[in-house]
């Protein structure tokens, strides 16, 4: 049997070794085009990391393909062959909400590829001063979650931050219990961030009712804790469980079973048009009646659709608020900056974040 199967695929690896040849020479030739592209930029003084065009890179490779590799495969794969070209011409620095092991970390990579050096912060107010204060170049902060919404810390931050954002990435997420023996022998209580904790209550409710649930600053800060101490669970990922050296009680322990949260990479530079972008801003209106229809109107008029609409108190005068708008479009098209035009006639106060690739 053995014999017959080495036999089998004794060609077939032979071609596959061939084939792995040929890509590593045509990778290598292509990493010296991106050692020639970089100097090209120092010359220029034009960033290295360009958004639009990666993301351009993407769709048109996806579109070329035949299979059967899927288009997420051909997006994961590129995604990491342009990181190593990016690493080549400079360590490109990113602040998340750490410690190590934290879902904000597995969307970084995921966005930049793992050749980039993480900065890990102990909350998104410092991911914001890090990327202001130029410790690192760009942050990744969670927006919003699908099942428990917005996340208010970070809409208050970006009305208050000269930052753009540059893209976006929707992260599945998969929280598993985990503890130091793999069960729930001694174990008093739950940690997770209060998001997390809001995300598997049923489950807690039904599977766990007798532990004691506490917030913590993020998930990954309760798998360490529950590293030190045995009568501690975590809820928290895969990636913290093998950096704690933490065993899974439970898998997929979230109420819904297809839970995102949305991440924005935030940064200094503008990004280009894609071809396939959004805009996001923030507005307000006069407190009289009709004004948000009102305000609002061009969009409609200019067939710019709206892809997402979310209110938040100003925290000054009574009963005022500010909208969080996101817009089909680069603010560089013209229907969109036509649209734009007139929104910063009638609002109150306008203020758009960035315009930058959508997430696939």
């Amino acid at each position: 049997m053995d014999d017959e199967l080495n036999t089998r695929l004794k060609p077939l690896r032979e071609r596959i070794d061939a084939i792995d040849a040929q890509l590593i020479a045509l990778l290598n030739q292509r990493a010296a085009v991106a050692l020639e592209v970089g100097e090209v930029k120092k010359h220029f003084n034009a960033p290295v990391f360009r958004p639009e065009r990666e993301q351009q890179v993407i769709a048109r490779l996806q579109d070329m393909s035949d299979g059967p590799l899927a288009g997420e495969h051909i997006s994961a794969i590129w995604r990491e062959i342009m990181a190593a070209s990016r690493a080549l011409e400079k360590t490109i620095k990113a602040a998340y909400l750490g410690p190590v092991g934290t879902y904000s970390e597995q969307a970084m990579h995921e966005y930049f590829g793992q050749s980039i050096e993480g900065l890990p912060c102990p909350s998104i107010d410092e991911v914001f001063r890090s990327v202001e204060a130029g410790a690192a170049e760009f942050g990744v902060v969670p927006v919003e979650n699908s099942t428990e919404g917005a996340v208010s810390r970070t809409l208050d931050l970006l009305l208050q931050t000269q930052l753009t954002i540059g893209g976006e990435l929707a992260l599945p997420i998969h929280h598993n219990l985990l503890t130091l023996n793999g069960g729930l022998t001694g174990v008093t209580r739950v940690c997770a961030h209060a998001q997390a904790l809001a995300q598997c209550q049923r489950w807690l409710a039904t599977n766990a009712p007798h532990l004691e649930r506490q917030a913590v600053s993020s998930n990954a800060e309760a798998a360490r804790m529950a590293a030190e101490d045995p009568t501690v669970a975590a809820i928290a990922g895969d990636r913290a469980a093998t950096h704690y050296g933490l065993q899974v009680a439970y898998a997929l322990i979230q109420d819904d079973p297809h839970n995102r949260t949305r991440f924005v990479m935030i940064g200094k530079e503008r990004t280009g048009v894609s071809g396939y972008d959004q805009t996001s801003l923030i507005i307000s209106v006069a407190n009289e009646p009709g004004a948000l229809f009102k305000l609002l109107e061009p969009l409609a008029r200019h067939s710019v659709s709206m892809t997402r609409f979310e209110s938040r108190p100003a925290r000054v005068g009574t009963w005022e608020y500010y909208f969080y708008v996101d817009v089909e479009g680069h603010r560089d098209e013209p229907a969109v900056a036509a649209a734009l035009t007139e929104l910063g006639q009638k609002a109150a106060f306008l203020k758009i974040l960035g315009s930058y690739p959508r997430a696939r």
